[in-house]
């Protein structure tokens, strides 16, 4: 509604505002400038009081309403009206500076009544006091109207000063109902505008994220008036805020043409802003500029300096002379560089730079870091020397397209320039590196920030040490929050219930004393929430369900459940389902089956609706209860609900199978799985394999390792582990090394010729007798390469018994009778079982 009403405002309505007489603008001009001069200049401190100047009255009438004595006041300002026949605006200067400064609206009207009643003229200063006190007091009094104080006024004049201060007054704090009826009488009164009214028709349609009204305010604007600096700069920031790059672009580049041809129009007051000292006198523009297209037909030289990425690195190094000499355009040299450095004006500079700023801000947030490079070298070659500012919204941008190195090199160049480093910046780094998960670097670069208000950075940083489990550095920063200060936030409470809520897991298992120190833990945290003003939020109770459930404290996790369900599952009960799996996976997995079940049937109760992870969980309890019956009534309750049971699904109903020793049909369920087009996965195999080597079924070992390899799964520790403790229990220990090498040359490698692809290995790791290779391949755990070094180390441990080294698992004589089985197998069509295997 209101973004169609301020584009009805600004829209070619009245072509009457075109037609008013030149100097009509020019006696509007000129008070405006006096208007504004009056708003600025009054300057009212705590001492005022003490040094009015004026009538005894009006210094009474002052002290009254500073002591809060309303009705006094009033009543001295009505005997003071009475008493007095020859009043003037001047007699009433005082008490309009006091309300502007306080501010006291109310009391204004009271003093225009007065006025009005004695038929006392204002004149400007009062005006502007005036004007002041009503649009200060808009922020206290919301509901205090004076559109139509203003609509029944005869001695206000100047109207468009007015009028504009009120409607800047009504954006600043973004009151759109009160603006838009300033709008509409604006127009009803047909007082037209100045480029005053422009600027706060920008700012509301930026407030109100309407693109379209920002290019329809374009249009009017240039149709009354040929281009400044200063309105170009401003509709740059409206472009730019409202992500229209493209727009903000060809307009900065109307503003370099304009500094070139030396169209500058441009002053500084005495309090340091900037203004445009043209006359507001509406002169239509002739020229293209309305189609926003550049005015330079060197422009192209700027388009030849977009460089590919592979370029970037050294664009970043050259200097200015080299990255001019990049353009291929000596023009650009003597055009753009004599163009602005000779000028001696350094306003126009300064405001070039601030849009050159804004927008390359606007390319981080709109990640278009191609546009920020270029803008970049356009500034080096007009010669604006890029400030810390500049750098920030840059490595912003280089950020956003994950180009860390280019990143950095920027930051080293901001340190040869001996640039400030912004803390913004900074942050933003730190949170890029915490993101991909250089914790290192990220940490570096946060410890270099001077004031952080924010505990975002910190958080990312708390988040990546959570990713990679890593609890001593999350004490360590969360250290360096306590010492500068910084409140945590929510985010930060989740984190810490993640990162310091489980003690041993996934380490170890729990123990009482484990238990404890956990308790500890989440009691702490719990209190420096509830001391800084916080409750649990729904991620944060997950967090410390999980932290629970690791450590094995049912009780407590039963405790946290009915909080949950009165903070968020009764008013939201599509929330707690994640809530009721959690509480589900840690009770099974204590095997608390039957407590699982009446948790199940409250879940249910309580309207949150089981998803595929929740069946799942229970089908797996059905195992501890061994009841293959309900593990088969709930998949298909999980198939009518939609969800398709898994590997994860089956591995469990094959599960309860083999708890009954019942092989046979659970091989069926193996090989319907593989019928159904499942991936079958390493777990579901080791299932067979540990209740397998636990019953001393060596047929169903067999099998299943045979049946894995043709399925091109390939082994973990586990299954090496099963296979080899189930062939020496049955004494078969020629057999179980063999069948050893072969697991490990297959984990290695798909194809387990990995030995054969690498020598090196042979002779390094597994035949040295050098006690320091056992270390070297530890160090493969820390790379994560854990089945690579599993695997060395039991080829290492076979020949160091004095067993012969297989160096592919294909020329196995175990694993050749096992492939021929299995292929006879197959050729008779046999679905029986595995005895004959």
């Amino acid at each position: 509604m209101y973004k169609h009403g301020l584009r009805a405002s600004v829209a070619l309505r009245s072509i009457s505002t075109c037609k008013l007489k030149c100097h009509h603008y020019q006696y509007v001009h000129k008070a405006e400038i006096e208007f504004s001069r009056n708003l600025t200049t009054t300057t009212i401190g705590p001492e005022f009081i003490e040094s009015v100047a004026g009538s005894s009255v009006q210094l009474q009438i002052v002290k009254a309403l500073h002591s809060g004595e309303r009705k006094k006041a009033s009543h001295l300002l009505l005997d003071f009206g009475h008493r007095s026949h020859s009043l003037s605006a001047d007699d009433f200067v005082n008490i309009f500076k006091y309300c502007a400064e306080s501010p006291d609206p109310l009391f204004v009207m009271e003093i225009w009544r007065l006025m009005e009643s004695k038929d006392i003229s204002i004149n400007n200063t009062c005006s502007s006091l005036m004007t002041r006190a009503l649009c200060k007091g808009v922020c206290i009094n919301k509901d205090f109207s004076i559109m139509d104080f203003l609509a029944e006024s005869r001695h206000f004049y100047p109207v468009l000063p007015l009028y504009n201060s009120i409607l800047r007054s009504y954006t600043e704090i973004q009151n759109l109902v009160q603006a838009r009826k300033c709008l509409d009488l604006m127009e009803k009164q047909m007082i037209g505008k100045s480029e005053v009214t422009y600027t706060a028709l920008l700012k509301l349609a930026v407030v109100q994220k309407n693109l379209p009204a920002v290019h329809i305010i374009w249009q009017e604007y240039i149709k009354l008036y040929s281009m400044s600096i200063v309105p170009l700069r401003k509709f740059v920031w409206s472009f730019t805020r409202l992500g229209d790059l493209k727009s903000a672009y060809r307009t900065l580049q109307q503003m370099v043409s304009l500094v070139m041809r030396g169209n500058i129009s441009i002053a500084k007051t005495v309090y340091g802003k900037l203004y445009s000292t043209r006359l507001d006198i509406p002169v239509p523009s002739n020229g293209r500029l309305g189609s926003t297209i550049l005015d330079i037909r060197k422009s192209k030289q700027h388009d030849s300096c977009i460089l590919s990425p592979m370029y970037l690195p050294n664009i970043v190094s050259a200097s200015k002379e080299q990255q001019i000499i990049c353009m291929d355009d000596k023009k650009a040299k003597s055009g753009e560089i004599n163009g602005l450095n000779g000028k001696k004006h350094s306003l126009p500079m300064k405001v070039l730079r601030w849009s050159f700023n804004d927008i390359i801000h606007g390319c981080a947030n709109e990640k278009n870091y191609m546009l920020a490079w270029k803008l970049i070298l356009q500034m080096q070659s007009l010669g604006l020397q890029p400030s810390s500012h500049t750098y920030n919204g840059l490595i912003r941008a280089i950020v956003s397209q994950r180009r860390f190195g280019d990143a950095m090199r920027m930051l080293k160049k901001m340190q040869q320039e001996n640039l400030k480093l912004v803390d913004s910046t900074l942050a933003t780094l730190s949170v890029a590196f915490s993101r991909e998960l250089q914790l290192d670097l990220a940490e570096s670069l946060l410890n270099q920030i001077s004031e952080c208000l924010y505990p975002h950075p910190y958080n990312a940083l708390l988040a990546s040490c959570d990713a990679l489990n890593q609890p001593e550095r999350a004490v360590r920063v969360f250290a360096k929050m306590r010492k500068i200060k910084l409140l945590p936030d929510m985010r930060t409470y989740e984190l810490l219930f993640s990162l310091f809520g489980i003690v041993n897991a996934p380490y170890e298992d729990s123990n009482m004393l484990s238990q404890v120190d956990a308790a500890k833990r989440i009691n702490a945290i719990e209190r420096d929430m509830a001391n800084n003003g916080f409750q649990h939020s729904y991620l944060s109770l997950k967090n410390l369900m999980k932290s629970l459930g690791e450590e094995g404290m049912i009780r407590e996790l039963i405790q946290y459940l009915h909080v949950a369900e009165n903070l968020f599952l009764f008013s939201n009960p599509s929330l707690g389902t994640d809530m009721f799996n959690i509480v589900l996976h840690y009770l099974v997995e204590a095997q608390e089956g039957h407590m699982a079940i009446e948790i199940f049937k409250k879940m249910k109760l309580c309207g949150c609706h089981p998803d595929s992870t929740t069946y799942n969980i229970m089908i797996d309890c059905c195992s501890i209860i061994r009841s293959y019956r309900s593990a088969s009534l709930l998949i298909s309750m999980m198939i009518r609900e939609g969800f398709c049971p898994v590997a994860c699904t089956y591995t469990a109903l094959v599960k309860i199978l083999l708890e009954d020793e019942n092989f046979n049909e659970a091989v069926d369920v193996l090989e319907r799985i593989k019928l159904d087009g499942i991936k079958l996965d390493v777990l579901l195999f080791n299932t067979f394999l540990r209740q397998a080597c636990y019953r001393g079924r060596i047929d169903v070992i067999e099998f299943i390792v045979e049946f894995m390899h043709q399925e091109k799964v390939q082994p973990d520790p586990a299954t090496c582990g099963y296979v080899f403790s189930a062939y020496v229990n049955s004494s078969f220990h020629n057999t179980a090394i063999e069948a050893l090498q072969v697991l490990s040359l297959r984990m290695m490698s798909e194809d387990g010729n990995i030995l054969k692809e690498r020598k090196d290995l042979v002779d390094e790791f597994i035949l040295n007798e050098d006690l320091a290779s056992e270390s070297h391949i530890f160090k493969l755990f820390e790379d994560s390469e854990d089945e690579v070094a599993t695997g060395l180390l039991n080829l290492r441990w076979c020949a160091i018994i004095g067993f012969p080294l297989c160096e592919s698992a294909d020329r196995s004589l175990w694993a050749k009778r096992l492939e021929l089985r299995f292929q006879k197998r197959l050729a008779s069509g046999s679905r029986k079982g595995v005895h004959d295997f």
